[in-house]
């Protein structure tokens, strides 16, 4: 069904709800996985315009993606690890045409109406700027259970 997976990840505990379900898909599918983390704080949009040497916050998210990636391979997955800088919605879509990726897949906050409006929604944008199927499994919110 699928052949490539795009996982957009926010090095959060969100991810681990998306992570859980594509371990399942991917499995089932026999896909590869590609993994993006998309820092998007000013440093990460102007390191390369500017010649920057990577923040810490990059470097610490660039190791995150990296041993994502590195222990889906180690349970017998092809896999591989993005780390791409400026806005998330424009760079998964990007990313997911480049990489000849059949579905993303992105865990969601769960926000309503109203906090989608204040603090937009990246999945949102995603399902419009890609051609390509997106799926958004909701992450379960703190404290509550599984």
């Amino acid at each position: 069904m699928y052949r490539r997976i795009l996982i957009a990840l926010e090095n959060s505990p969100t991810d681990k709800a998306i992570l859980d379900h594509v371990r399942l898909l991917a499995k089932s599918c026999s896909a590869s996985l590609v993994f993006v983390h998309v820092a998007d704080g000013w440093a990460a949009r102007n390191v390369r315009q500017l010649a920057m040497r990577e923040s810490a916050e990059i470097r610490e998210d660039r190791e995150y993606i990296e041993r994502i990636s590195a222990a889906f391979e180690d349970e017998g997955f092809e896999s591989e690890a993005v780390l791409a800088g400026g806005d998330p919605a424009t760079e998964i879509a990007s990313l997911a045409d480049q990489e000849k990726c059949d579905l993303i897949a992105m865990s969601t906050h769960g926000h309503r109406f109203f906090a989608d409006f204040l603090y937009g929604s990246v999945a949102s944008e995603v399902r419009h700027l890609s051609m390509v199927p997106v799926l958004l499994v909701r992450a379960p919110s703190p404290g509550s259970a599984k």
